[in-house]
């Protein structure tokens, strides 16, 4: 079976570079390596969704789900200090990176944990979530990680997603208002979509 940046473990070469990147008007620094996504910079959705991403009302902390060696959630936690930011993956490596990264901007407001979706965080809930999924994962992954993320949300918290029209964002916005009952496109740009579906307490039914 051939590796890829969502396999848990990687043969490839280690082979290190860190640069700098400015996010939400701060500038991060980034180690990263072979086998894992987008090491040469911050990719431009991911970018996207950093920028856009607004924090919701509701208390509690946020998730960058699949967050690579954690420009997502390292960038979000820089900037909300009062929220606590998780972030989790597959990937060891990535995992590894994302520790060496919170370290190097100094943040201690982070958890990072390895986790297939929400397997290591069951217990866990969230006013956010963030995720750039793993489109070459199939999507059946990707959609089981909307059905995830739903049951994660608090009552009122938000799930947040970029994803290319050419890769499935109509699909993916059928799939999360079918899970939520509601989606909105926040922003399209180049091609990406951010989607944002947002979970509503469906448990009194009308009489």
């Amino acid at each position: 079976m051939s590796e890829h940046y969502y396999s848990k473990k990687t043969n490839a070469k280690s082979d290190e570079r860190t640069w700098s990147f400015l996010l939400r008007g701060t500038s991060l620094t980034f180690t990263t390596d072979h086998a894992v996504f987008s090491k040469g910079e911050v990719d431009f959705g991911s970018r996207l969704l950093i920028e856009t991403f607004e924090v919701p009302v509701v208390d509690g902390d946020l998730l960058d789900l699949g967050c690579g060696y954690g420009p997502i959630g390292l960038s979000l936690a820089k900037d909300l200090s009062e929220r606590h930011v998780w972030l989790v993956d597959v990937n060891e490596r990535a995992l590894e990176l994302s520790r060496k990264n919170a370290v190097q901007n100094q943040l201690e407001n982070v958890s990072i944990k390895e986790s297939d979706r929400f397997s290591s965080i069951k217990e866990n809930q969230f006013a956010a979530i963030l995720t750039n999924p793993p489109i070459r994962a199939g999507k059946r992954t990707v959609h089981a990680m909307f059905e995830d993320a739903h049951e994660a949300l608090v009552d009122q918290g938000e799930l947040w997603v970029v994803i290319q029209k050419k890769q499935g964002a109509p699909s993916a916005k059928e799939k999360l208002k079918e899970w939520f009952g509601n989606v909105e496109v926040i922003v399209k740009q180049k091609g990406y979509y951010i989607l944002k579906a947002k979970k509503f307490d469906r448990s009194i039914d009308l009489c």
